[in-house]
């Protein structure tokens, strides 16, 4: 999908993947429209993105339904139309059972869960009159194939549930031609992970070392140009999902 006059809304832009997608689809000529916490994330990202004409910020928590209805009202006062969501907006909290706190619970099932529906339905309301979208949620390869060298099951419990949600979204929608697929990343360099813990994070991988934002983006980039491409995960995660090693 080429980019002139087009328009992707992308939650959790202004770091990590959710910057890397904004790059590139900016590279791409598309529009894009991206939500984080404060404008003063937004606004770092947007210089880091050099402050293109084609970035506008909405700043919000997206587990808020008026945040994701403010990015597309936003995206549509600006550009006339929304052509891809991307699902991007999460936090990834590894650790023991025992040791989840009732704030671990709610964070993520505030960003990873309610976020993800809101926008999806602020995204079917614009995308089903217009018979036309894609809709791409990212989760986790560890969802996939669950890793013991890796406790994360309130992760698994929540990205394997959005796994499932990509399928049966993309069943649904699918007579108005709204493809929905989801890509599930391995270990990934952005600042969530401490460098301390390089040497182990490589280990995760068969292939022996993390991925990079921009595989990432070559596989959302991938989705969105794909028209007879709908309810697919899309493991991004140098064989992590294949089994245990």
């Amino acid at each position: 999908m080429q980019g002139i006059n087009r328009t992707v809304v992308i939650t959790g832009a202004s770091s990590g993947i959710g910057l890397g997608l904004a790059k590139a689809y900016l590279e791409r000529g598309f529009n894009v429209v991206g939500s984080a916490r404060s404008e003063e994330r937004l606004a770092s990202a947007a210089e880091q993105l050099g402050n293109p004409q084609r970035f506008i910020g909405v700043a919000g928590d997206i587990a808020v339904p008026e945040t994701s209805r403010r990015l597309f009202e936003r995206a549509i006062e600006a550009f006339g139309q929304v052509d891809v969501l991307v699902n991007n907006a999460g936090i990834f909290i590894a650790k023991p059972i025992a040791e989840y706190s009732e704030d671990d619970l709610e964070s993520m099932l505030a960003t990873n869960l309610k976020g993800v529906v809101y926008a999806s339905q602020a995204a079917a309301k614009h995308m089903i009159p217009r018979r036309q979208g894609h809709i791409v949620n990212i989760t986790a390869s560890v969802a996939l194939q669950p890793n013991r060298a890796l406790p994360s099951s309130l992760p698994v419990l929540i990205k394997g549930g959005l796994n499932q949600f990509t399928r049966a979204l993309a069943l649904e929608l699918s007579p108005h031609d709204i493809k929905v697929n989801a890509v599930a990343p391995g270990i990934v360099d952005t600042p969530m992970h401490d460098p301390a813990y390089r040497e182990f994070l490589n280990g995760l991988q068969p292939v022996g070392h993390i991925g990079q934002v921009q595989d990432i983006a070559d596989a959302v980039l991938y989705l969105t140009d794909a028209s007879f491409t709908t309810g697919v995960v899309l493991a991004v995660d140098g064989g992590m999902s294949t089994g245990t090693w």
